[in-house]
């Protein structure tokens, strides 16, 4: 809270009266005009104090009529009632009188908006505007002169709009640009010629006079008439924002008119004001568009121009006014949002407006202001004005003049003695423990204050006075001259400041000590007392802290540097200690000295410091290290985006609890609109402004850090925080302001209306409490903010408080621990919560369970983010819905919950329906499509809106229930009309029944084919004994069975058979016994009987009538189900009739396997795979043995077998177990892929063989797949020999297909070592055929060597080949015609032509039938006889050399490696 210290100017008694008052817009210097019966008039200039200006005297023996300064010079100019206007330079002390063209009193008098010229008239209507240098001086004549011939009132300037920008036109005059240099050509340019800038000027303006009209004068001096009102002009302003002009006349009528750019004005708004006439009315125009009036009523009077709202504003009589009191001024100080109106009574009240914005719904005009402060001076107050950049107020009681300068107000709590200022020198000092209230008055303006719980010391920067209690007063008990800014008391001991120093003094002044401070730690600024200890701060950002507890104060900390501990903060604003000394609070401010949004903390023990930021909820923890370096450390402890917008302005210690801490926090002034929060006050149905102040409360400790421990608004009954001492905060009130809550504290006393006190949290209902509950309390609070729940339970176990209980039940829904919850809502004796959780428990989801406690507990916001959590939207749903947040549910259900969607929508317009919103009822039954009976229901009592709404809705439920309602009023016409548009065929049959029109309800029958209709209309028809009639409807109405009653009464036989098969089974059974009875239509006795299901019934009637053709009906339909005699007899008269295969399927359904397997094999049936698979008996069957199930398989295999189904019988002899069998059906079909399968899953040595013989059957040469195959099934089979002959059959392929001996000679290797391992039933043949592959292995070896050799050795190789000629059995091995091809090739290469021809002749006598280009390339044969000149007489046979497709390497390793592994 601001106070405003008055400051009367310093003017001597014989210059008179003060007539005007006026501040200069920049400077803190007011000028001051006065009126004296005696000597005239005069001007003087008074400085923010009131202290006179020397050489600022102007005097006159005639009166000040007007008076204004420069826009931004120190120059004033002055109008005298004799027409002199006078120009002073306050700067250079001089005088300008403007050249004298004034006859009578000077009316107007207005500096430009740039301050360039000067307008002043007169009140004969002559009107000048003159030029004027910057010293003041006029230049030359007058740039225009009007002559009006009425008294000019008032003169406002108007605002040029924007104009070129000169820095870009001289940039593109410089460039050449033609049309901007004649701009700046003053002869091109075409303006006047004392407007040469034109609208850089501004000198286009609007002037009234007294006989209501306005003028306006353009930039080029021509004047118009823009307005005319029917009374003199009282108030003129102009709306820059809406271009527009405000004119207020004397009569109270306020009219608006827009303004063209060329000065026309038009009239879109006339009202009449409320208010007396006659009187002098003082009207300002604030935030560009509401006008404020005071006509010295007992209010101001508001007119919103913007939204057209009124509205008035009344100073109330608790913050001090008189019933009565007028206000006769007002001004309004635009950077401080501040409103200031003076009274007849000599005070001045001052309101501030709400920050935010101002169209908030649901807030009344006058709720938009906050009274501030009241200001007590003499005299009938008829002139205030604000001023200065430094926003002083002037004020003028026609007796003096009076400046208003801001202070804070001074507060100060400690030692349970708090004291706060209620004016300059008036304070309220509240002894606490006691009650004793005293109202504290000095000879001084008090700009600061410090209590100790004996006495109070105050100063004003020049003297300290300290005050004693005594008894019931206030003794002065010492006062002394010190200029110290700041001041602390201990005991006996105060302690001021100097430069460099901190004095410890008495009370009567006299300095006991010194506490130095160098020059490069600062001079003390800051001083704060805790306990018993004493920290001080230097305007160098530096802080030391004193030990008080000895006769001398000792240093307990030593001097510290604040930009060494936390580089990168700014200075100190504040700083404080707790009561063991041992932690330091510094509130910080940036670099250009506004507030921080951070609070540092130094820890004293470990030397440490730590930053909380409000900003981003960011803690950094510093230790300094011995190296004289930094560890820093972040964690996110308070992640709350709420606390964002807010900056701290104060922090306190508890007293004695050296852990708690508390601070007060304010939102940002940012200009924008305050960020929104969630912090609103503890009423249950709050929906006022978002808080802009907090206060929250933390507990710092070495082991857990900085924890928040509470956080909530400051109550709109208090001013600002005071302080903290457990088991209270304390608080300074607003002036006026009673909170019931703290009227009677305990009943002991009437607690002070000054200072106000609200419990901590947890001690709600135990603010009396002794010394161990408080300390037992006051764990429990720490315990709960570390979020140790067993510890926290442990320290309340014994306390009673509900309040207590209730704190750790809260706690509890952030813990999630529903066990101690348990026990403190016992402890609470809350039985209805308890009861709910107990039944929550039934809930699978934890969150779900705990939501219910947070909703017990009324923490609804936090239930809200459980059952989000958890996904319970259901139980969300129903919360909103309990809560009465109706628009949240509908959205919840829509989005996440569609299955209570239209119960949603029917619980919202029941709500509705209860509040009496019956159309948006309709909307909602309607959505949740419970319309058809609810809106019946609730318009009950409406017949004539149901009506409408029902032929609104065209919907045939509500016409049905319209018409039902008429039928029952015997209004049959109209009941029949909307039974129609209904559709509802059975009341229209009815009422024409009822009516007696029975062809009518006939025909509506017959074309709507309706059931119900139908019913009731053969009802009808049967009553009246027309038989066939009622059976027809019977019939349209599907009750079948009242038609064949009535058939069968009365021998309509013809349709009975027809209406029973359309009926039920038991109709049809019904019919056929008739039918039976009756001896006749066997036939249809019997289908009846089929038909229904009564098979047996019907066979035993078929083949007593011998009817055939029903029983091959009838057999169709038997299956195993049925029963097997029945089974047995069809399928022998099947036989009997040759129709085997019906025979079959029965004897099948029977379970005659031998026999349909037999009939089968006589009449020489296909076995179908049905068939097959009806034959084949499970193995848990018990029907048949084991032995006897597979024999009967194998019969199903072989018969199949013979009948060429060799797939069918494998698979029945593999269900047999005959897998040899199978392997072997299998053969026979042919199929490769299920042979290899068989092969695979089967896993026995002679499939294993037997498919790998029928794999050789196959094109192997091409399939590698194949191939490889063979050689896995050989080996898995151990067929070891048929392995090698495979092998060497492989070698064999290699020579002749591909002359690949390489691979041939490993082919040949494998089948060694496979015949070598094989078990030989002759170890003879074994040895021979070893010795035949050792042979062929050794020649197919030496002719792939004598190959390799060629290229190093070629006699060798030719040698070896020739050797080889000579070999028996060669051939076995080696091609004969590749070897006569190598030697043929060698001898063209060494050109022995006739060796090469000679080779060749014996190639072809021992290989006749082969031609020579098969192992002889045709050229090198041509080249050989045209070497030798023998003609060319050559028979080409041509032959197709493959090429191997694909490399058989890997397949070969593959088989290499699986022979090895082969055990």
């Amino acid at each position: 809270m601001a106070l405003y210290f008055d400051h009367p100017i310093e003017a001597p008694d014989s210059v008179g009266s003060p007539s005007h008052i006026s501040w200069h817009p920049v400077h803190p210097f007011l000028a001051v005009a006065f009126v004296s019966t005696t000597s005239g008039g005069s001007v003087d200039m008074y400085l923010e104090k009131g202290e006179h200006m020397p050489d600022t005297h102007i005097e006159r023996s005639f009166r000040v009529t007007f008076m204004c300064w420069h826009p931004t010079r120190l120059i004033l100019a002055v109008g005298w009632e004799t027409g002199e206007v006078i120009v002073f330079n306050k700067q250079d002390k001089e005088q300008h009188a403007v050249p004298p063209t004034h006859t009578a009193d000077i009316t107007v008098l207005n500096w430009s908006t740039n301050g360039n010229c000067l307008v002043s008239g007169d009140r004969l209507g002559v009107l000048l505007l003159w030029r004027l240098d910057q010293r003041g001086r006029v230049q030359g004549i007058p740039l225009l002169k009007h002559e009006y011939g009425k008294h000019l009132t008032h003169c406002i300037f108007r605002r040029p709009p924007p104009g070129e920008d000169l820095i870009q036109l001289a940039k593109a005059a410089v460039s050449g640009d033609e049309k901007a240099l004649d701009m700046f050509n003053w002869r091109k340019s075409g303006f006047g010629s004392f407007l040469k800038m034109g609208s850089q000027e501004g000198l286009s303006f609007f002037v009234s006079l007294m006989d209501g009209t306005v003028h306006y004068v353009d930039e080029k001096g021509k004047t118009t008439q823009a307005a005319s009102t029917d009374s003199s002009i009282q108030a003129l302003f102009y709306m820059e924002k809406r271009e527009a002009l405000v004119v207020v006349t004397e009569n109270l009528l306020l009219s608006l008119y827009l303004v063209t750019p060329e000065g026309e004005a038009e009239e879109v708004m006339k009202v009449k004001l409320s208010g007396k006439m006659g009187h002098r009315t003082d009207i300002a125009l604030i935030e560009g568009s509401l006008l404020v009036t005071a006509i010295g009523e007992a209010a101001l009077r508001f007119w919103d121009l913007e939204r057209g709202e009124n509205y008035v504003l009344s100073p109330e009589e608790k913050f001090g006014f008189e019933k009565g009191e007028n206000i006769n001024c007002v001004s309004y100080c635009k950077v401080k949002g501040l409103l200031a109106a003076g009274t007849n009574k000599g005070r001045v009240a001052m309101w501030k407006k709400v920050p935010g914005p101002q169209s908030s719904q649901g807030v009344e005009g006058k709720d938009r202001w906050t009274f501030q402060t009241r200001t007590e001076l003499e005299g009938n107050i008829t002139q205030i004005k604000w001023g200065s950049r430094k926003n002083l107020l002037a004020v003028n009681n026609i007796s003096s003049v009076v400046i208003l300068s801001e202070q804070a107000m001074s507060s100060h709590f400690h030692q349970q003695v708090a004291v706060v200022q209620l004016s300059p020198s008036l304070l309220n000092v509240s002894f606490l423990s006691t009650g004793v209230t005293h109202s504290l008055r000095t000879d001084m303006h008090i700009s600061g204050v410090f209590a100790t719980k004996n006495a109070v010391a105050v100063w004003n920067g020049k003297q300290v006075a300290i005050f004693e209690s005594s008894g019931d007063t206030l003794r002065n008990a010492g006062t002394f001259l010190c200029e110290s800014p700041v001041l602390a008391m201990h005991e006996e001991n105060v302690y001021t400041v100097e430069p460099n120093r901190v004095q410890v003094r008495t009370w009567q002044g006299t300095v006991k000590q010194l506490l130095l401070f160098s020059e490069t730690e600062g001079n003390p600024c800051f001083l704060d007392i805790c306990g018993n200890f004493l920290v001080v701060a230097t305007d160098l950002s530096h802080f030391k802290s004193f030990d008080l507890s000895r006769r001398e104060a000792k240093v307990h900390c030593s001097c510290k540097n604040l930009a060494e501990l936390a580089p990168g903060v700014g200075g100190i604003t504040s700083l404080r200690c707790n009561a063991s000394g041992n932690k330091i609070s510094i509130l910080l401010s940036t670099v250009d000295n506004s507030p921080d949004s951070k609070i540092c903390f130094y820890d004293v023990e470990l030397d440490t410091v730590t930053i909380f930021d409000f900003k981003t909820g960011q803690i950094d923890w510093r230790e300094t290290l011995s190296f004289n370096g930094q560890e820093t450390r972040k964690n996110q402890a308070i992640a709350d985006e709420r606390l964002a917008p807010f900056i701290p302005v104060s922090h306190f210690w508890d007293q004695n609890e050296p852990r708690l801490f508390v601070c007060e926090a304010v939102q940002e002034a940012t200009g924008a609109q305050p960020q929104p929060t969630d912090w609103k006050a503890h009423t249950k149905d709050d929906t006022g402004p978002l808080a802009d102040v907090l206060i929250l409360s933390f507990f710092i400790s070495d082991e857990h850090g900085f924890l928040l421990q509470d956080s909530f608004p400051l109550p709109p009954a208090y001013q600002s925080l005071l302080g903290m001492e457990v088991p209270h905060y304390y608080f300074t009130r607003k002036p006026g302001e009673v909170d019931r809550d703290d009227q009677v504290d305990s009943g002991h006393y009437c607690f002070p209306q000054m200072v106000g006190r609200r419990p901590l949290r947890d001690f709600v209902g135990l603010e009396d409490c002794d010394k161990p509950t408080q300390d037992s309390v006051l764990n429990f609070s720490f315990f709960i903010t570390v979020g140790d729940m067993d510890e926290a339970f442990k320290s309340i176990k014994l306390i009673k408080s509900e309040a207590v209980w209730e704190n750790m039940a809260r706690m509890c829904v952030k813990t999630q621990r529903l066990d101690v919850a348990k026990v403190c809502l016992g402890n609470m004796g809350h039985a209805r919560g308890a009861r709910a959780l107990r039944e929550a428990e039934q809930e699978p989801e934890p969150e779900a369970q705990v939501a219910v406690l947070a909703i017990q507990l009324g923490m609804l916001e936090e239930a809200e983010q459980l059952y989000k959590k958890c996904r319970r939207y259901d139980l969300l749903n129903k919360l909103y819905q309990a809560s009465g947040q109706w628009q949240k549910a509908i959205e919840v259900a829509e989005l996440h919950n569609r299955v209570h969607l239209r119960t949603t929508y029917y619980n919202y317009a029941k709500h509705l329906e209860a509040s009496s919103d019956c159309s948006l009822a309709l909307s909602y039954y309607e959505k949740s499509d419970t319309h058809h009976f609810e809106v019946p229901r609730m318009l009950s009592e409406d017949l004539q809106s149901l009506e409408l709404y029902i032929n609104k809705m065209k919907d045939k439920t509500l016409w049905r229930w319209w018409a039902q309602y008429l039928e029952s009023q015997a209004e049959m016409d109209t009941a029949l009309h909307y039974y129609e548009l209904a559709q509802d065929y059975f009341s229209l049959v009815r009422i024409h029944c009822f009516q007696g029109n029975i062809q009518k309800a006939a025909n509506i029958a017959n074309e709507t084919g309706n059931w119900a209709a139908s019913y009731h209309l053969a009802r009808q028809y049967e009553s009246q004994e027309e038989v066939r009639q009622a059976v027809h409807f019977y019939t349209r109405a599907q009750a079948f069975n009242n038609a064949i009653r009535l058939c069968k009464e009365n021998g309509l036989d013809d349709q009975l058979m027809n209406l029973a098969l359309l009926s039920s089974p038991e109709d049809m059974i019904e019919a056929a016994r008739y039918y039976e009875e009756k001896s006749e239509q066997m036939d249809k006795a019997v289908m009846l009987y089929h038909k229904a299901g009564h098979i047996s019934k019907a066979l035993e009637l078929a083949f007593a009538t011998q009817q055939f053709v029903a029983l091959q009906l009838i057999a169709e339909d038997l299956d195993e189900k049925s029963d097997p005699a029945l089974l047995a007899r069809c399928s022998d008269f099947f036989l009997e009739h040759s129709q085997y295969e019906k025979a079959v399927e029965l004897l099948l359904a029977a379970r005659k396997y031998q026999e349909a397997l037999q009939l089968c094999l006589e009449q020489n049936m296909t076995i179908t795979e049905e068939m097959a698979e009806k034959m084949t008996l499970s193995k848990d069957c018990t029907e048949l043995s084991e032995e006897s199930r597979r024999e009967l398989l194998e019969q199903i295999a072989n018969c199949c077998m013979r009948q060429g189904k060799y797939y069918l019988a494998a698979k029945k002899y593999t269900q047999a177990g005959n897998k040899l069998k199978a392997m072997r059906a299998l053969l026979k079909s042919g199929d490769t892929e299920k042979i290899v399968f068989f092969a695979g899953v089967s896993r026995q040595r002679e499939i294993y063989i037997m498919a790998a013989n029928y794999l050789q059957s196959l094109d192997w040469r091409k399939e590698p797949k194949t191939m490889k195959n063979i050689i896995s099934f050989y080996t898995k089979g151990r067929a070891l020999d048929l392995l090698a002959g495979f092998y060497d059959a492989c070698a064999q392929v290699e020579i002749d297909e591909y002359q690949n001996y390489d691979k041939a000679h490993g082919a040949l290797t494998e089948a060694y070592k496979c015949l070598s391992k094989a078990k030989a039933k002759s170890p003879l043949d074994q040895e021979t055929k070893l010795a035949q592959l050792q042979s062929k292995m050794t020649l197919v070896k030496r002719f792939i060597q004598a190959r390799r050799t060629y290229n190093e050795d070629p006699k060798e190789s030719v040698k070896q080949c020739e050797l080889l000629l000579e070999e028996p059995d060669l051939d076995s091995a080696v091609r004969i015609g590749d070897a006569y091809g190598f030697l043929v090739e060698h001898y063209l290469q060494m050109e022995e032509f006739q060796m090469a021809y000679k080779h060749l002749e014996e190639m072809r006598r021992k290989l006749p039938a082969a031609s020579v280009s098969y192992y002889v390339n045709q050229q090198t044969v041509d080249a050989v006889h045209q070497g030798l000149g023998i003609p060319l007489a050559r028979i080409v046979h041509e032959r197709t050399r493959h090429n191997s497709l694909e490399d058989p390497k890997a397949v070969d390793e593959e088989v290499i490696e699986e022979v090895e592994s082969d055990p």
